[in-house]
Parts: C-alpha cells; sequence; structure tokens
C-alpha cells in the first residue's frame, strides 16, 4: 500500500513538474521567438496546408506576384546590357514575362494572377531571374547561400491565404529570431552568398504577393475573424486602436510570425505587434538604421523595412547660372553605382530626388555660384527643413546638395548630417570629358565620399593631399585601403571605384562597411 501511494504521488509530481516546464518553455518561447519556423521545415508546413475549410467564403481567392524592380550588381552579358525576363512557378505551374531588351535596370512593374484552391492554405511559389542571349539562357542569382544546393539561383517561398504572408527564402525577420534575413522582406539578393566582389551573375529582385480581398483593406478574411477580431466586410484602413501612432494595415504587416507546434503538428499565426496592444513604436528601432517603427512607418510607401537597415538621402540641385552655367545635376548613372553599392551589403539606398517630398531646384546664387557656409546653412533651413527645425525628416534623411560652386572644393560635409558636391570641380576631376562613364564614376565617388563623413567614416587613411597620386608616399601606404574614403581611390583616376572597403586586405586597410554609423547624424 505504501509503495502505491508512493508510486502516485511520484506520477503526480513529475505530470506537475512536466507541464509547469512546458507552460515555461512556451512562454519563453513566445518572448523569445525561438519556435519561428525555419526555412528548413517549409516543407513539412507545406505539406500541412491542407485545411478543408473555405478561407474566405465572400469571394473566390486568386494569388497576385508581382515583380516590382529588378537590377543588375554584375556584368550579366559581356556585349550589352541585360535582356531580362522572369519565371514564376505558382504551385508548379509555370509562367514567362515578356523580355526586357538591353537594360541593367528594370523599374516596369510585371505581374500574374492565378485562382487558387480556396481550401488550402499553402501556395508554393518559386521565382527565378533570367537573361536571354541567342538561346543559351542564362540563369541569374537572386538566391542567398543554401548549404544543401551551393548553386542555386532561385528563390522558392510559402504565402498564406490565411494570413498573406510568406516565408521560405525570403520572410519576416522579428527581434530575437536567430534566422535574420538580410536583404528583408520582398526583396532577393543575389549577394546573399557571399558572392559580393564575385560575378556571379547577382542581381536584386524586388516583389510582393498578395491575394484579393473583399473589403480592400488587405487583410485576409481569416485573420480578421479568427486573429483581429475585425469586419471582413469593412475597409479597416488607417485604424489605430491602440493609438500607438501605427495604423492596423502596418503592425498587420511587419508584425506577423509563425509557430510550429510540435504537439499538435499544426503551424500557428500570432502578432509581436498587435494592432490592438500599445507599442512603443517611437522608441523601436529593431534593424537600429536610426529610424524607429514611426519613422519607418512614415518611409514604407517607399521601401523602408523595419527589420532591414535603410538609408534616406534628399538630393537638392542647383539650376543653371545667368552667364551660361550649367545646371549642376548629379547624373543618374552616379545614382545607380551608389544605389548598387549600398545595395550590395543589404543596407538599402533611398535617394529622394523628387519623389519622396524633397529633390528641390536651387536657384543659382548671386555670388556667380561661390556659395559660402552660410548660404549653404540657409539652403539646408529653407529647402530641407522648410523652415521647421522640427521637421520630421530631420532625423530619417541626410542631405546631398549638388551646387555649382562652394567655398572653392570640390565637396565637404557642412553638418551632421549634410553634405555638397560642386559641379564645377567635379568637372575638372573627369580626365575624358566626353566620357559620360567616367563622369559617372567621378560624381558618384565624391558624392558617396561625403556622405560616408556622415555615416561617421570620419578622417581615415588616405585622407590626405599626400595621397592622390601614385607618386606621392602617402599613395602607396594606404594603397590596401580601397574605398572612395582614400583620396587614391576617389573620383576613379585608375579604377572605376564606387564602394567602401570590407577591411580584408590586411595592413593599413580599414573596414568601412562594418563600422557604418546609420545614428551619426542624429548626434
Amino acid at each position: 500500500m505504501k509503495k502505491i501511494i508512493c508510486i502516485t504521488l511520484l506520477t503526480i509530481l513529475l505530470i506537475s513538474t512536466n507541464s509547469v516546464a512546458l507552460k515555461i518553455t512556451n512562454i519563453s518561447n513566445i518572448d523569445e521567438n525561438e519556435t519561428i519556423i525555419t526555412p528548413f521545415q517549409q516543407n513539412k508546413i507545406y505539406s500541412l496546408s491542407t485545411e478543408g475549410e473555405d478561407l474566405d467564403p465572400l469571394i473566390d481567392l486568386e494569388v497576385t506576384v508581382t515583380i516590382k524592380e529588378i537590377r543588375a550588381f554584375d556584368k550579366i552579358d559581356r556585349r550589352n546590357d541585360p535582356d531580362f525576363y522572369v519565371k514564376i512557378f505558382i504551385n508548379d505551374e509555370k509562367f514567362k514575362s515578356d523580355v526586357w531588351r538591353n537594360q541593367k535596370y528594370v523599374k516596369e512593374e510585371w505581374h500574374k494572377t492565378v485562382d487558387v484552391p480556396d481550401d488550402v492554405e499553402y501556395v508554393n511559389i518559386t521565382i527565378q531571374l533570367w537573361d536571354r542571349d541567342f538561346g543559351l539562357d542564362k540563369l541569374c542569382d537572386i538566391a542567398r547561400s543554401d548549404n544543401s544546393n551551393p548553386n542555386r539561383r532561385d528563390i522558392t517561398v510559402y504565402y498564406s491565404l490565411k494570413t498573406g504572408h510568406w516565408s521560405g527564402d525570403d520572410l519576416i525577420s522579428p527581434p530575437h529570431s536567430w534566422y535574420v534575413d538580410y536583404s528583408g522582406y520582398g526583396r532577393a539578393n543575389g549577394c546573399d552568398d557571399n558572392s559580393i566582389y564575385e560575378e556571379d551573375r547577382d542581381c536584386e529582385l524586388w516583389f510582393d504577393i498578395s491575394q484579393n480581398d473583399y473589403d480592400g483593406d488587405g487583410i485576409p478574411y481569416w485573420t480578421e475573424v479568427n486573429k483581429f477580431g475585425t469586419d471582413p466586410e469593412v475597409d479597416d484602413t488607417g485604424r489605430d486602436d491602440d493609438e500607438d501612432g501605427i495604423p492596423i494595415e502596418w503592425e498587420y504587416k511587419w508584425g506577423h510570425y509563425r509557430r510550429y507546434n510540435y504537439s499538435s503538428h499544426s503551424v500557428e499565426h500570432d502578432w509581436f505587434y498587435n494592432p490592438f496592444v500599445k507599442d512603443d513604436h517611437e522608441n523601436l528601432d529593431p534593424d537600429v538604421d536610426s529610424l524607429n517603427n514611426v519613422e519607418e512607418y512614415l518611409t514604407s510607401e517607399w521601401g523602408s523595412d523595419p527589420f532591414r537597415k535603410d538609408l534616406f538621402v534628399e538630393l537638392d540641385q542647383m539650376k543653371e547660372g545667368p552667364n551660361g552655367e550649367p545646371a549642376s545635376l548629379l547624373p543618374q548613372g552616379s545614382k545607380d553605382l551608389i544605389r548598387d553599392a549600398f545595395d550590395r551589403q543589404n543596407v538599402v539606398f533611398h535617394l529622394d530626388d523628387g519623389f519622396m517630398g524633397g529633390g528641390e531646384m536651387i536657384s543659382f546664387d548671386s555670388q556667380g555660384g561661390n556659395t559660402n557656409y552660410e548660404e549653404l546653412t540657409d539652403i539646408y533651413k529653407d529647402f530641407f527643413l522648410h523652415g521647421n527645425e522640427n521637421n520630421w525628416r530631420r532625423g530619417v534623411f541626410h542631405y546631398g546638395l549638388a551646387i555649382y560652386n562652394a567655398a572653392g572644393a570640390c565637396g565637404f560635409m557642412f553638418r551632421n548630417n549634410a553634405y555638397q558636391i560642386s559641379s564645377k570641380g567635379m568637372e575638372k576631376q573627369i580626365p575624358f570629358k566626353h566620357n559620360e562613364e567616367k563622369r559617372d564614376v567621378v560624381y558618384a565617388s565624391a558624392y558617396m565620399h561625403e556622405l560616408g563623413h556622415t555615416l561617421g567614416l570620419m578622417w581615415l587613411g588616405g585622407h590626405s593631399e599626400n595621397a592622390y597620386y601614385f607618386w606621392q608616399k602617402d599613395w602607396w601606404k594606404w594603397r590596401p585601403y580601397k574605398s572612395v574614403m582614400n583620396y587614391g581611390y576617389m573620383y576613379g583616376f585608375i579604377w572605376d571605384l564606387v564602394d567602401y572597403s570590407d577591411g580584408s586586405r590586411g595592413r593599413n586597410d580599414f573596414d568601412d562597411w562594418s563600422n557604418l554609423d546609420l545614428e551619426y547624424f542624429d548626434i
């Protein structure tokens, strides 16, 4: 009898202990997001996706895949710019876009809409980017590292009709997640397989996946009914029930994560940014890019991602002068070179040259284009802040001017977040006056050099008057420091370099990319 009582008590104790442990573990997993589904679990998720219920009884569900932008980082075609096209596979059905001929940068959107089963949660989607080349079409690289298939170049994602989110080779990387998608949500970067400085047909592809929605707010029926308790027949766009300064549609998109429940062998959906629980978004900056979540929301229409680093720069330029002085314009080729350099490193570069509320043209000043420090400060206050010292853009955008001539210098930083380059000085640096590619490099290297100062890259190696030319002593000393911050590489005298250094060349090199301070301009 005593043995029976002891065994019974011991059993009860063990069950109780395990229950408590399980409860603590689950709370810990939710808090730290350790149960977030990894890319390696996706096939299992997809196999469990049959639900047997109509996920949206209001409409017949369709899924749309949109290709928003394509950019070539490498030389894809040896003779010309690439002839891009995409192939997408939606539940194993293949679709192919038209060919964008001879374009290194494609900004024309293309989309495909497909009817999908209404009772199967996950839609399997694969995206491939191709270069057409006389029947020998080449698959371009938009994939991250894949240990199981190192030669892989495409991406596969699993789209949920319940929540309107996807995971797999591209996913939201929430705070405390062990897996980080450095390229960001809806963006694939071929450099993510550590091929930044290799000719590997690396490209950048921006995309979106969506489904039709009865009330047009983009929040699927299942989420509205089962998670948010909102009316799936009423457009909820703009609602801010928790009054935390962020509307429901932003928290819905960026706050979602999946968990795999090993007990029930099912996938569970939840939100760490709950639209009905107040968050301190003004002090949340999970990607540490100096943009808090409110600022990420304000810039979301321009492609910002709260879990991937973004860099915003406003470019204002000067009009032509009264005596034939040309307008001071940063060439489009320069803009692309700068963006490529940052985007390769997953610091996505957004230049406001007229589409984000900035990008104004400044009048040629009365001193024949000789702009002094006081006038630069006035331009900053009038054209950037618009007379408002508390303008929200002050803590979001860097300010880079292109003017005719400032204090006789090609370029310099005149505030912690503001700098200028002078076209009069730039034109003197172009070795072949009619070579537009050299002009692009000269302007881009100078603009990126001064921008680097506002990112905390101050006077490092090679930043001296004795480092410009190979016959000067400091040129040889700092040659390993392959960066536009080094005068020896600035302007592209010998190398067409528009880049910072990664510090991989030993002594007298410096790792600019790892030391960028995106919060520096807020000091």
